[in-house]
Order: structure tokens, then C-alpha cells, then sequence
């Protein structure tokens, strides 16, 4: 099946958030995964020069498959608009990253590479073309 596309899908899913039943350091994982749910969302609304916050808290405010078309910068019907997103590849998506940061919060150390900064290719002059 599909879902609304543009992290709508992911919008919608909030509320079901507020209806479960937590101890306190459950509350601290649903609220990281809140936030991790809007980023989608919020990513491409700065894409398109926007504020992503705004158009996020536009979205929650909307009904259920309303979401951003940055393209156009209007709130459309995702599904009607042909903005879609395969419900199996975002499911995955959302289970693979909560794994991944599953593993880092038991994980006691990391190892990472230095990034090297590399130096900017120079243009050729105007009259050296190949």
C-alpha cells in the first residue's frame, strides 16, 4: 500500500503517540521519537526557504493525509496530489532508525573518522574548454 507522502504519514501517527501509557523514561523516548517524527517534514519545508516549525505545526493542524507540497507551497491531499510513499519502505525506515539509535544509546563508545576538508575544483579559464 501507500501512504501519504512528504513525512505526512509520519504527522498523522502523533496523535496515536499521546494515547499510550508510559513510565517516565518511556516519556523520554516517545518525546525523541516526536521530534525524530516531524524532521522529514520540517527538512523539506527549509528546503523549499521555508520555516520548517511553522509548516509542521500547519500539518498536525490539518486532517489526516493534508500535508505540504513544497513544490506548489501549498497543503494538499498528498494522496489526490500523487505525493505518496510506499507504506512498507517507510515503516522499514522508522524501524531501522529506531534500531540504529537503540544501538547507540547501549553502545558504550564510538569510533568515527576525522572529516578531511578536500579543496574546492578549480574552474578551468573561460577559453579552456575541453
Amino acid at each position: 500500500g501507500i501512504v501519504p507522502g512528504g513525512g505526512t504519514a509520519f504527522i498523522d501517527i502523533l496523535p496515536a503517540l499521546d494515547k499510550l501509557e508510559l513510565s517516565d523514561e518511556e516519556a523520554v523516548g516517545v518525546a525523541i521519537l516526536r521530534r525524530a517524527l516531524t524532521e522529514p517534514l520540517r527538512q523539506i519545508a527549509v528546503n523549499a526557504g521555508l520555516e520548517g516549525s511553522v509548516i509542521v505545526e500547519r500539518v498536525k493542524a490539518e486532517q489526516p493525509g493534508i500535508g505540504f507540497n513544497a513544490v506548489t507551497e501549498e497543503f494538499v491531499d498528498m494522496i489526490k496530489a500523487g505525493i505518496a510513499d510506499p507504506a512498507k519502505v517507510t515503516r522499514t525506515a522508522l524501524q531501522n532508525a529506531a534500531s540504529i539509535g537503540g544501538m547507540l544509546l547501549t553502545t558504550e563508545a564510538l569510533v568515527a573518522d576525522i572529516p578531511k576538508k578536500e579543496p574546492a575544483n578549480s574552474m578551468p579559464p573561460g577559453d579552456m574548454d575541453y
